[in-house]
């Protein structure tokens, strides 16, 4: 399986790409983003933009895959609805577009969020979004991901976000242990993901305790 994998240094596409390059079954992982994951393995091609708008500069690299994993996301916290929606709707769409021309028969997962569709700003924008891939795609999938434990060292490129997780860090596998579908491990995440793309999944929307079910060694 070839996979494009955007977000990559990210907490979540750091579990991601882990599980990839230790996944027998995914042979090359594409990878575009601004910033490199400083990782030299066989199965790695990264593309580095400054602008992640400029899909032409990796057209060449976009063709011949089965699976998108897009674990690409900003914060709300201090944008406008219109600059939110600009760095989150209108970019998984320009990537989707011409992913879905190259790719039609491909596998799109988006990570969404928990309470995706809400009243909130972002997550009315999510919600646009989520709509748009599954009318686009027909192997779409939405991982409305709420608390992940990052098992091997992952760690938010957002510093609100790493201060938050460090806080956090000794109640998640309580919270885990108390509240069923409340957490899900970065292990589970990533392995949650490459099996969606294999063997779809029983449902086009999924949360938490749908992840980790997914996840979960068989």
């Amino acid at each position: 399986m070839n996979v494009i994998l955007f977000g990559a240094t990210g907490m979540v596409g750091q579990a991601v790409l882990r599980e990839c390059l230790r996944d027998e079954g995914v042979e090359k992982v594409v990878i575009i983003g601004r910033r490199s994951t400083r990782q030299s393995h066989a199965k790695i091609t990264e593309l580095l933009l400054e602008d992640m708008f400029d899909v032409e500069s990796a057209r060449s690299q976009l063709a011949r895959l089965d699976a998108c994993f897009f674990c690409l996301g900003v914060s709300a916290i201090g944008l406008s609805e219109s600059a939110y929606t600009h760095q989150t709707y209108d970019l998984t769409i320009r990537w989707a577009n011409v992913l879905s021309q190259l790719n039609p028969a491909m596998t799109f997962i988006y990570v969404s969020g928990a309470g995706t569709g809400s009243r909130q700003m972002w997550a009315q924008v999510k919600g646009r979004t989520e709509n748009a891939l599954l009318k686009l795609f027909p192997h779409a999938y939405m991982f409305r991901l709420a608390a992940m434990q990052p098992m091997n060292g992952e760690v938010s490129s957002t510093g609100w976000t790493r201060v938050s997780y460090t806080l956090l860090k000794p109640l998640l596998p309580l919270l885990r242990a108390l509240i069923s579908g409340a957490v899900i491990t970065s292990e589970e995440f990533g392995r949650a993901m490459i099996r969606t793309a294999r063997e779809g999944a029983p449902k086009h929307v999924l949360e938490n305790r749908d992840l980790i079910k997914l996840g979960q060694n068989k």
